[in-house]
């Protein structure tokens, strides 16, 4: 049986998933599922959901938020118990979650979805005006606490930290506030021993996971044929150079690795391979900050707190939340770039992609069709294109580039795609 937790804007019936609307908040037409659910939909899946009565419109809804992305991606909130994970996805998504002063009080995670701001996106819409504006976006999942042991299965931290194994990137919560009602895990306001505290517990597993794969390598080994073994050799030179610097207490994105060795490893999902940033909760009783790592300092209860309010309300109180940074900061952390398409004037759309991608790798983000059967690009940078005033003109004074297969895609690239 798949449950599922789907949530509509009664106040935006007509509004399309990604439409411009006031900041952050999830989408009203996308439902909140787990990433599990969206991973493992199938076309026999949705025809059982469609025979079931009365789920017809809720199976649209659904596999509009399962398609919304030509390139989908997540990033796991973590941190040890009662430091404002929660508060902060309460914040980010405008999602009723449970909030207590008690470790556990997040099992099961809650993932929600979060538009990325981008001003490049708006000035285009302004310039195209399209019936429709798309963000992309970003998707964030709340994981329940951890705490020391948690690689051995203290608090549930096997089950936690399976979650984190599924994300692209990691958003850890510091505690920097004191609160007599939250319990600190720590018995002290000390954000170093917390990210340390933290980056032994992913360290631990992964070394687990590397000791298994070598175990499992070296049988493997006495089996298969020649050419099998030298992949399999390449594969555990690998494991072994990613042990010998976990044994240091180094971290995998600490442990020089060559491409070819970051490839051989892909599979295992390793906790510390993950881009990471920090986010110091503070109460602004205090100076917070850390000697290394990128971070933010932010008081997420206020965010809470601003984040029931009116847009009018904020500008009359001039009051701004810090959240559009810390989306923008998690987005960076990613290694992504944004390109766009302007669909005849009908949409503009922000696409994500890594960097280095082609032409036709950017084309199969916006359809399959576009990459199998790519023949050449028309691009124009987004700068140029404002201030040339429309894409025709642009076209009149040769400033849209004809691009081949062989093209890379760069940040803030408007591309219509030829096939």
């Amino acid at each position: 049986m798949f449950l599922l937790f789907y949530q509509k804007n009664r106040d935006s019936p007509g509004t399309d998933p990604g439409q411009t609307r006031d900041r952050p908040g999830t989408d009203p037409q996308i439902p909140q599922i787990t990433s599990n659910f969206q991973k493992t939909t199938t076309a026999k899946t949705r025809n059982r959901l469609e025979r079931v009565q009365g789920l017809s419109l809720l199976v649209e809804f659904f596999l509009d938020w399962v398609y919304y992305d030509g390139m989908s991606f997540s990033v796991g909130i973590i941190g040890l118990p009662n430091v404002g994970k929660s508060t902060l996805f309460k914040a980010l998504t405008k999602i009723q979650v449970g909030i207590g002063d008690y470790p556990f009080t997040t099992i099961d995670p809650n993932v929600g979805r979060v538009r990325v701001p981008d001003e490049r996106l708006e000035k285009i819409a302004q310039l195209i005006k399209p019936e429709k504006t798309t963000y992309t976006v970003i998707e964030f999942v709340d994981i329940a606490g951890l705490i020391q042991g948690s690689h051995k299965g203290e608090g549930l931290g096997n089950q936690f930290l399976a979650h984190i194994r599924n994300c692209d990137a990691i958003l850890q919560i510091v505690r920097c506030f004191e609160s007599e009602k939250a319990e600190n895990v720590l018995k002290e306001i000390n954000p170093e021993k917390e990210i340390e505290t933290i980056k032994t517990e992913l360290l631990m597993k992964d070394l687990e996971t590397t000791e298994n794969a070598l175990v499992k390598l070296e049988k493997k080994l006495k089996s298969e044929g020649k050419s099998e073994r030298k992949e399999i050799l390449k594969k555990m030179e690998a494991l072994k150079k990613i042990k010998e610097g976990a044994n240091q207490g180094k971290s995998i994105l600490e442990i020089d690795l060559t491409k070819e060795e970051k490839s051989a490893v892909k599979e295992y999902c390793f906790l510390t391979q993950k881009p990471i940033f920090y986010l110091l909760n503070t109460d602004g009783k205090r100076e917070c900050a850390l000697t290394k790592g990128n971070y933010l300092a932010i008081n997420l209860k206020e965010e809470e707190e601003i984040s029931e309010w009116k847009e009018e309300e904020l500008k009359e109180l001039n009051l701004k939340s810090q959240l559009d940074q810390l989306i923008t900061a998690c987005y960076n952390i990613l290694d992504l770039i944004t390109f766009y398409t302007v669909t005849g004037g009908k949409e503009v759309r922000a696409w994500t992609i890594k960097k280095g991608a082609s032409a036709p790798e950017a084309g199969g983000v916006v359809h399959s069709d576009f990459e199998e059967r790519f023949i050449k690009a028309e691009v124009i940078g987004w700068k140029e294109l404002i201030e040339t005033g429309s894409w025709s003109k642009a076209k009149e004074r040769g400033l849209i580039k004809i691009v081949g297969k062989d093209y890379l895609v760069k940040d803030g690239d408007v591309i219509e795609f030829k096939i």
